[in-house]
């Protein structure tokens, strides 16, 4: 629950010369304030607690601002610098120089309290799997790095100490710490020398050196591993570029799950043969929701054991985004497909509304859950640029076009700082939802659906050519019944009347056949 007031939302707008704050909704008079006015900056990040906002303003010139009262708390001055980022919790910025020599350190960690460098080590190049190049825990009590078969792990609060220990795992070529708590890391051995791909699970304390849990397979490239909140549960979607079924142009997937108690180890059941669109774990870290299958694609929430909870049904949809309550869930198909999204009470297992929003590049639930917030925004786009913000059961409540947007971001917050949204559940059908036009708002496209949440999908009727239509019309004239093949009260009595005959009938030939 909530603990006092709630916090306020607040948005980061960026624009090609620069980033702006507004407050969130609900907004007052159907526009939002700007809280802190345009800043110049070529790109802008807040770290995981929201507590800060790093901001790259020149490729020499990085700022620290405090999200609380929106000003520089620290500025650093890093030449040639290539990439910047902060840890979860804003203690340490970690930056990447460009490379003149193999000696160069060029990656250096930064105490943001006090701006100096604690810590300086080398790397060639950046890729997804080594950057940031020390990753820390949630928490920041854990913080690794990965080098040539092994991983190191630091000290956080005293990186002089070098490196404390060290996991031996040959062939890593990546590695994802647990999050909340940081007890352990999955890394990631690729194929070799007709040996299988394989991910392991270690435990983070040290003199430990074998796995509590691990997983081989063929046909892989790449893997995305993806740990649940309690760090019991880890999903690996396992992708390869071909696919041998000839089945997918983009190649092979499969979703793997493996457990830190060693009680599963295996592949998620999954329905539909093809691709892994997306998946994603609740914040309880109790369920995890996936969806798949060529399309129309299906999406699936499981439990713990990859036992089935809830069917979210099929169409074209390639994204799931688990709001930070639990309760909602967001089903769409953004990037190629056309933008349909599906709201759904997970609680009550029921479709709350469905809308589009169109050529969407980012979406998100807001901090308490009770908005989702879509982004077209460049370079993916450079054409219709905007925001859409819409209520938890697809509703559009705001939507604000621009030129050319960068970036559109929610300030993260603790969810339990919010209340809880069980008002909302309780009558989704109390909330207004009629033919008035939210502030801003645009085509038909957006607006939610207006059938009911529980309507067993209807069948498209079969195709009339247009003589046929003209046809009905003309009959319907003439004997008194309508185009659309409902009968009109003349009809429907005319109608009575020639049964009632034909049972006469019948009666009399029946009589007549018994007598004789």
């Amino acid at each position: 629950m909530a603990t006092g007031q709630s916090p306020s939302l607040e948005i980061l707008v960026r624009e090609p010369d620069g980033f702006f704050i507004w407050n969130g909704p609900p907004f007052a008079d159907g526009q939002p304030s700007v809280t802190l006015d345009k800043v110049q900056c070529s790109s802008a990040k807040f770290s995981e607690d929201g507590l800060k906002l790093m901001v790259m303003k020149s490729d020499s010139q990085i700022s620290i601002y405090d999200c609380k009262t929106w000003r520089e708390i620290r500025s650093f001055q890093v030449p040639n610098v290539l990439a910047a980022t902060m840890s979860p919790c804003g203690t340490y910025l970690q930056t990447f120089q460009k490379s003149t020599s193999p000696q160069d350190k060029n990656v250096v960690l930064w105490r943001i309290d006090h701006g100096d460098s604690v810590h300086h080590l080398s790397q060639k190049n950046m890729t997804k799997a080594t950057w940031p190049s020390i990753k820390f825990s949630l928490d920041e009590a854990i913080a690794c790095r990965l080098a040539t078969n092994e991983v190191q792990f630091f000290d956080p609060e005293d990186f002089s100490k070098g490196i404390v220990h060290r996991l031996r795992v040959p062939g890593v070529a990546a590695v994802e710490l647990s999050k909340t708590p940081g007890a352990y890391v999955a890394a990631f051995v690729p194929e070799s020398k007709g040996m299988p791909a394989s991910v392991q699970i270690f435990a983070t304390g040290k003199d430990v050196q074998s796995p509590v849990a691990r997983r081989s397979f063929f046909r892989c490239s790449t893997v995305q591993l993806n740990w649940n909140s309690g760090s019991t549960g880890l999903l690996v979607l396992v992708q390869s570029d071909v696919d041998k079924t000839n089945q997918s142009y983009y190649g092979e997937s499969k979703l793997n799950y493996l457990t830190t108690d060693g009680t599963h180890e295996g592949l998620v059941p999954l329905r539909k043969e093809g691709p892994v669109h997306d998946v994603q774990w609740s914040c309880s870290g109790k369920e995890f929701a996936v969806v798949y299958g060529i399309m129309p694609a299906m999406a699936t929430v499981f439990d713990k054991k990859c036992n089935p909870l809830l069917e979210l049904g099929s169409g074209p949809y390639n994204t799931i985004r688990w709001n930070p309550k639990g309760k909602f869930l967001c089903l769409a198909g953004f990037g190629n497909l056309p933008g349909d999204m599906a709201f759904w009470d997970y609680v009550e297992k029921k479709q709350l509304g469905t809308t589009k929003a169109e050529c969407s590049v980012t979406s998100e639930w807001s901090p308490d859950g009770r908005y989702f917030m879509t982004a077209t925004t460049a370079p993916r786009l450079q054409v219709d640029n905007g925001i859409k913000i819409f209520h938890h059961n697809g509703s559009l409540y705001f939507k604000e076009m621009f030129d050319k947007l960068y970036q559109a971001d929610w300030k993260p917050e603790s969810p339990d700082r919010f209340g809880e949204i069980a008002e909302l559940g309780k009558s989704v059908e109390s909330l207004k939802i009629d033919g008035t036009k939210p502030q801003g708002q645009g085509s038909k496209s957006s607006q939610v659906s207006s059938k009911p949440a529980n309507a067993p999908a209807q069948k498209p009727a079969a195709y009339r050519p247009p003589h046929a239509k003209a046809a009905a019309a003309v009959q319907a004239q003439l004997f008194g019944g309508s185009p659309s093949g409902e009968l009109s009260k003349n009809a429907l009595k005319n109608k009575k009347k020639r049964e009632k005959q034909r049972e006469k009938k019948a009666a009399e030939a029946g009589g007549g056949a018994s007598d004789a």
